[in-house]
């Protein structure tokens, strides 16, 4: 993964904001390398990462998935078939073409980093700009980690891949590492 972005999709509602949301349903745009993950990888990632079995109780927070094109969509059917298939329930999460995505707000991107002051702080002195914080790839890779997807280890190496320098690689997991024992 490269970098994520919540908004909104679904709906016919322009410009649509978190309380005036019409139509639309909160979602989160990934950005990837299909080099390093295939599309059916984080597919696969969705399914074991949310009940699908359940039915949506609103338009807000309905299950979907929001293809960009035809390959997308065969995908996408067909492992929400195969998992049907394999565990003998329904799946009630919705397959449709994303018709335009909005970006949420900026008190909603990377939600979990934004809770931490002393990691906003490093952060704010690498990326200033708003929009260079939430396209950052570390951004993505530490507000994952935040809300309990990964292994430290992991995160080690995701780290060092990125943009940023290594001694600032070090300052962010010193404080990540103090904020888990």
């Amino acid at each position: 993964m490269l970098q994520t972005q919540v908004g909104y999709a679904g709906g016919t509602k322009i410009n649509p904001s978190y309380h005036d949301l019409g139509d639309h349903t909160e979602t989160i745009r990934i950005y990837y390398d299909p080099g390093k993950v295939s599309y059916e990888q984080l597919l696969e990632i969705f399914w074991t990462n949310h009940d699908p079995f359940a039915r949506s109780w609103s338009k807000q927070y309905k299950s979907v998935i929001f293809y960009h094109n035809e390959e997308q969509k065969k995908l996408a059917l067909e492992t929400r078939t195969r998992l049907e298939e394999k565990l003998k329930q329904k799946i009630y999460t919705e397959i449709v073409p994303e018709n335009r995505f909005y970006p949420a707000e900026d008190y909603h991107q990377k939600y979990y980093l934004r809770n931490s002051k002393e990691l906003m702080h490093l952060f704010r002195g690498i990326y200033p700009a708003d929009a260079d914080f939430v396209a950052s790839t570390a951004a993505a890779r530490i507000n994952g980690y935040l809300g309990g997807y990964g292994k430290s280890t992991e995160l080690e190496k995701d780290l060092t891949a990125t943009e940023l320098r290594p001694e600032t690689v070090k300052k962010l997991l010193a404080l990540l590492n103090g904020r888990h024992h």
